[in-house]
């Protein structure tokens, strides 16, 4: 296990997975920046955990604009660990040869792009101070091995998320920084929706395993449960 004391940066933290893994990390007694969108609800859900006696802090973080980005890592450039979890799901039952470019745009500006800046941003310094941790919310939806038809948007934004987390982490490899991404399976979420068969628990769990993985771990791997499962 990390030093007690890391600080976690969770980007979409204010609810569903995000939220649960930024209680679980604080758990751990590590240090939480929960990253939201929208301050107020930022700050709702982190005064929540706090009420539990957890170390949370709600940052302003849109994960869509770079300036919102930069500006997060000029005040809190100390991140440990990184946990891509900001996504969206905008084309469910959408027929791909009619999807409107505006959202297969919109989706990768959030789930690919998004997670770009923020490793960006954040990983060179990991690498400087010789530790770290990335850890991005992809899904089964986006292996190539078991790929199927519909949701064009969201399948390509974490296919390619999945590409970026074989790239970073080939290129901090040596420097103790250990970039992995996790398929968290159908989650009960504003997402996932009322009948999915997983809680919220069981989804976060493979994200914070990755997020606090000991110098012997896995890196460039993607998992479901703790286990690697095909690209």
């Amino acid at each position: 296990m990390p030093d007690p004391k890391r600080t976690a940066l969770v980007s979409g933290g204010n609810r569903g997975i995000g939220l649960e893994v930024c209680r679980q990390l604080a758990a751990l007694g590590h240090r939480v920046l929960l990253g939201a969108r929208e301050p107020a609800r930022g700050e709702a859900a982190a005064a929540s955990l706090r009420a539990r006696g957890l170390d949370v802090t709600s940052v302003a973080l849109d994960v869509a604009n770079p300036d919102s980005v930069a500006r997060l890592a000029v005040a809190r450039p100390e991140v440990d660990i990184l946990v891509n979890n900001a996504g969206v799901y905008l084309d469910e039952g959408r027929r791909p040869l009619e999807l409107d470019e505006a959202v297969l745009r919109d989706t990768l500006e959030v789930n690919l792009l998004g997670a770009f800046r923020l490793c960006r941003a954040f990983v060179p310094g990991m690498a400087a101070r010789g530790w770290g941790r990335v850890a991005s919310v992809s899904s089964g939806m986006g292996q190539l091995a078991d790929m199927g038809g519909g949701s064009l948007a969201y399948r390509l934004s974490k296919t390619a998320l999945n590409a970026l987390t074989r790239v970073l982490a080939q290129e901090v490899d040596g420097r103790h920084v250990k970039v992995n991404a996790a398929c968290p399976g159908w989650v009960r979420t504003d997402m996932g929706g009322a009948h999915a068969p997983r809680p919220v628990e069981q989804g976060a769990e493979t994200v914070v395993w990755l997020a606090t993985l000991p110098e012997d771990g896995p890196t460039g791997g993607l998992f479901r449960d703790k286990r690697p499962i095909p690209w």
